[in-house]
């Protein structure tokens, strides 16, 4: 390791430490001192031809365009050459040799990505819609069972079994958690994230279809069960594939569709319960098979979409990537830009600590005991388990059962379920401005208390004496106001987070722990709420909800840093801080300035950043 004199460096997973990628080192007991380093960064143009032509001996690369991988591997060590690229060709003419200047459209395509990030190629955005229709699919699963409750145990005859009821409802998140997210890892690795998805949808297109025409409560059980296995497939490949598809400018807002329409899945399956809520003895058999409705274009249009380059290039699979890295760009020359950017990082892993062939236990075993994966991992799992700590899904999943404890009718209540489903929607529209804008971390602790607040005032409006109408009305206001502060929140951040947090190497194992986090912690919300509403009231379950809301604020001030705007490779060192030294400095240095700051109106109090970055990335 290079000598840093009295500054100390840490090793980074991923990372190089000896002049390139990111460096991490300790100026003083405040400050730590990122390097954000390209890894071609010192990479003299001799050697940097050299390199490329391993690159064509490594990847058989056509030889017709050897000239455009030559271009853009000096942008990938460079990004500034787009401004004087014919100042770099003569200065490094004898290693280039007469390269061609950048035409017009390239340039332009270049410019682009900073004074026009959403200008992209017609496949970027169909393979997002196709992401879309995938969370579209998990959101109406989830909510299948909202209207149905009121209905199913009647009929199977399990009226006074609340436990029963609340496993019916938990059961896909049980097997989701200890089951379907273990098997995305491997599924990922022999089928890529297409062929994971595909299966996900399937299994979950048949499953409620099965639910439908259950004749007992052990066949619809059964059915729910499988329905897991689907839903985890899904919850762990589809943010993954949206993110390593998207360019780092708008990968946040492009990521976060995820939730974004998760509920727009959920308002739909709301808007299903109500449509056929006239259909008598069958309307809670509609309700559950109504979610094979969006299942059905994405198992069909899937393979469509290109498949993720990263993947391609972890499995050698370049000339898959290149053709991918084509269309998800603009030209063929940023393509080659990236697929050179890209390998150069796998280098470095590959070089580091031969990761890509470890066993699946051994790479889980390593969330844990390495430093950068398990502050990946403490940062993920937490995003994840504030989701079910905020209470969302107590509303998401029994929403009908709430408003009827509020006086509403069945029908009554299915409408303002649907109000629900609406609000939460059309409030995630803002987290697409925002997300990459004021950062994953910022909106999570301006969210989180306000949502404690309206939990406390819904549950508190239960104890209002009078006309049932205002009763109700003032619950579904709080519950409507608490899910206008969830959706552009807590609502779309835990899975764009945990998508961009962990590297390649670990990306897949990574994301199944922290959707496995997420979905357990769903079924103990789907399991333990009848039997808490019956033995606490609505109105102590929303105050004990209102007290997780402030415990997860807690967590997420002191234990989860800022993604925002960072490339998935660069945010290895992102998680090379120690929690001690992140945590340390949020209490002894953040919260005193604010206090001074903002509670004191002192405007001349000063705060010592914990980062300080030196950008060598543009250099």
């Amino acid at each position: 390791m290079q000598d840093l004199g009295d500054e100390h460096k840490f090793d980074v997973v991923g990372v190089e430490t000896q002049g390139h990628g990111m460096a991490l080192q300790y100026h003083n007991r405040d400050t730590v001192t990122f390097r954000i380093q390209n890894p071609l960064f010192d990479v003299e143009p001799r050697d940097l031809m050299r390199r490329v032509q391993r690159f064509v001996e490594l990847t058989q690369w056509p030889s017709r365009n050897i000239e455009i991988l030559k271009l853009g591997s000096i942008l990938a060590k460079n990004p500034n050459a787009i401004n004087n690229m014919e100042e770099f060709l003569a200065a490094g003419q004898e290693a280039y040799g007469n390269l061609r200047p950048l035409d017009a459209d390239e340039v332009q395509h270049l410019k682009n990505e900073r004074d026009a990030k959403w200008h992209q190629p017609e496949n970027l955005y169909f393979t997002i819609i196709l992401c879309s229709i995938g969370a579209a699919v998990q959101g109406w699963d989830q909510v299948g069972t909202n209207g149905a409750n009121l209905l199913f145990p009647q009929q199977l005859g399990i009226t006074h079994n609340t436990w029963l009821i609340g496993f019916i409802n938990a059961a896909p998140y049980i097997v989701s958690a200890t089951l379907g997210c273990w098997l995305t890892d491997p599924l990922n690795h022999h089928f890529g994230r297409r062929g994971t998805i595909f299966t996900g949808a399937t299994i979950s297109l048949l499953t409620v279809i099965g639910s439908a025409f259950s004749q007992k409560w052990q066949h619809l059980l059964i059915c729910r069960l499988l329905l897991g296995i689907g839903m985890s497939f899904k919850a762990s490949t589809v943010p993954v594939f949206a993110a390593e598809n998207s360019p780092s400018q708008i990968r946040g807002a492009l990521v976060m569709g995820w939730q974004m329409w998760v509920a727009f899945g959920i308002f739909l399956g709301l808007s299903a319960n109500l449509a056929v809520n006239r259909a008598g003895d069958i309307t809670w058999r509609l309700q559950l098979g109504s979610a094979m409705l969006p299942a059905i274009p994405l198992v069909m249009a899937i393979y469509l979409c290109p498949e993720s380059p990263r993947w391609y290039m972890k499995s050698g699979q370049y000339k898959g990537a290149y053709k991918s890295l084509c269309r998800l760009r603009n030209s063929e020359l940023q393509a080659a830009r990236d697929i050179f950017y890209i390998h150069a990082q796998l280098d470095i892993e590959k070089e580091e600590a031969s990761r890509f062939d470890k066993e699946y236990l051994t790479r889980f075993q390593e969330l844990f005991t390495k430093k950068r994966l398990r502050q990946a991992t403490l940062a993920s799992w937490t995003v994840m388990i504030a989701q079910q700590m905020c209470g969302i899904n107590i509303i998401a999943f029994y929403s009908s059962s709430i408003f009827t404890d509020a006086g509403a009718s069945y029908v009554s209540a299915l409408w303002a379920s649907w109000g629900f489903g609406l609000v939460n929607f059309l409030f995630a529209f803002p987290a697409l401005f925002t997300i990459d804008s004021y950062g994953r971390r910022t909106l999570l602790l301006f969210t989180f208390p306000q949502m404690a607040w309206t939990l406390l005032a819904a549950g508190s409006c239960f104890y209002v004496k009078g006309d049932k109408g205002a009763h109700l009305g003032l619950v579904a206001f709080f519950i409507y106001l608490f899910g206008v502060f969830y959706s552009p929140g807590e609502g779309p951040v835990p899975f764009t987070y945990s998508a961009e947090a962990f590297p390649l190497s670990h990306r897949e194992i990574g994301m199944s722990f922290a959707v496995a986090t997420n979905l357990f912690w769903a079924a103990v919300l789907g399991l333990t709420f009848p039997s808490m509403r019956v033995a606490m009231g609505p109105t102590g379950t929303f105050g004990f909800y209102a007290g997780l809301n402030m415990i997860a604020f807690i967590m997420i001030f002191l234990f989860v840093p800022e993604t925002r705007e960072k490339s998935l490779e660069d945010l290895d060192g992102v998680f090379a801080v120690p929690v001690r030294k992140f945590a340390g400095y949020q209490v002894n240095t953040a919260i005193p300035y604010w206090y001074k700051r903002y509670m004191r109106s002192d405007k001349d109090a000063k705060r010592k950043e914990l980062y300080e970055f030196i950008d060598l990335t543009h250099a």
